[in-house]
């Protein structure tokens, strides 16, 4: 299930998650954000209890854009313990997207 971040979620919901947080951010006029759209929601169903997914709105959310330099979309964040471990940008397929997802989750391990 994805869930839909804020200015007013974001830190409770991202920053202070137990597990690896995906944030998608998106607008809706952004083409390649909707093509991507179905892709990033079967990634929620398959890492359901492992990875958090939330899509972030841009247009609404500027002030959260600029704080990652989001300058470009879609972006993908990771975010463990709070921290960037992983920056997508762009429409990539959802083979290309769920090997750079767990190679990263997979490198956060490694490092406990």
């Amino acid at each position: 299930m994805e869930i839909t971040l804020t200015e007013k979620n974001f830190q409770k919901e991202v920053l202070e998650s137990d597990i690896p947080v995906l944030v998608d951010f998106w607008a809706g006029w952004c083409a390649p954000c909707r093509m991507i759209a179905p892709v990033i929601e079967e990634i929620a169903q398959e890492y359901s209890g492992r990875l958090k997914v939330g899509k972030l709105n841009v247009d609404e959310n500027q002030n959260l854009a600029a704080k990652y330099s989001i300058r470009s979309i879609p972006t993908l964040l990771i975010f463990k313990e709070g921290k960037v471990i992983e920056q997508i940008i762009g429409a990539l397929p959802k083979k290309a997207l769920k090997s750079k997802i767990a190679t990263a989750l997979a490198r956060e391990e490694g490092e406990r």
